[in-house]
């Protein structure tokens, strides 16, 4: 299901269709329901890219393995 989500960045609002799984991982790293300023949002990227990088490099580890078979 989607929602519409407003971003408030360095007091200019931005808003969204996401779904409710994106929301969650939005709202994890960055606080929807104030204004945020350009530092929030770019702390807010690097914990999930740091996610994203370390899910790969496991995903990757299990492949190499699973391959051996």
């Amino acid at each position: 299901m989607n929602r519409e989500v407003t971003f408030h960045i360095n007091n200019m609002a931005y808003t969204v269709n996401v779904n409710d799984n994106i929301y969650k991982e939005l709202s994890k790293y960055l606080d929807l329901s104030k204004n945020n300023d350009t530092k929030d949002l770019l702390i807010a990227y690097l914990h999930l890219s740091q996610e994203y990088h370390l899910f790969k490099k496991d995903v990757e580890e299990i492949t190499n393995k699973l391959a051996r078979f």
